[in-house]
């Protein structure tokens, strides 16, 4: 498992670029999201994926207004995470909160969450550039290189074991059909290039 970029080094130049204290335990927490990245229900919500989503990240960052809080969101927006739960997302935004309550600005941590509940949906944000960059980079596993994307659908299924294979087969090709349809599946001008790749890899699996 790639789990590139994804340390404790990390975590802690991110607390310096949020200029968070030390006092508000935050900088504490990687080997709590080391633990949550790490349950055994977890085949693609892995640190494997926060590894490839701040990589994507590392490479659009200056064309963002404030990519320390888009990494910040990255970084927990999958931390509760149980296969077939409809609320993960407000689950990890309530942890996130919990964790940050003390250290953000009210204003930055209410934005930091309403960013988390928004990747359940990923719904354009056309109004909001730094938001549409995180759900685009959320979804860019959908335009990665064949043998990644068949990777991809495995661990899905390996998330999703406890489910009879004719339901799973069912329930993921509506979930696939419906991101096909959608007019445009990257927003953000850095992402735009991925949407052929995307539509190329939802075809073959529709």
């Amino acid at each position: 498992m790639n789990t590139s970029g994804v340390s404790a080094e990390r975590w802690q130049a991110l607390c310096d670029q949020l200029g968070l204290a030390a006092s508000s335990g935050v900088r504490q927490r990687f080997p709590d999201l080391e633990r949550a990245y790490s349950e055994p229900q977890r085949h693609y919500h892995t640190a494997q994926h926060i590894g490839e989503c701040l990589a994507l990240l590392d490479g659009v960052a200056p064309q963002l207004a404030d990519a320390p809080l888009v990494e910040l969101a990255l970084w927990l927006h999958d931390v509760v995470y149980a296969p077939g739960a409809i609320d993960n997302e407000a689950a990890s935004a309530r942890l996130a909160r919990a964790w940050l309550q003390e250290a953000l600005p009210s204003g930055r941590l209410d934005r930091l969450t309403r960013w988390i509940e928004a990747t359940r949906s990923h719904a354009p944000a056309p109004a909001e550039p730094d938001l549409q960059a995180l759900l685009d980079i959320d979804l860019a596993i959908l335009a990665a290189p064949v043998p990644r994307f068949a990777e991809y659908e495995r661990q899905v299924r390996a998330e999703y074991a406890f489910v009879s294979e004719p339901v799973f087969a069912e329930r993921r090709r509506a979930f696939l059909r419906e991101l096909a349809a959608r007019p445009r599946l990257y927003g953000h001008p850095a992402f735009e290039h991925l949407e052929a790749a995307a539509r190329s890899n939802l075809q073959a699996q529709l």
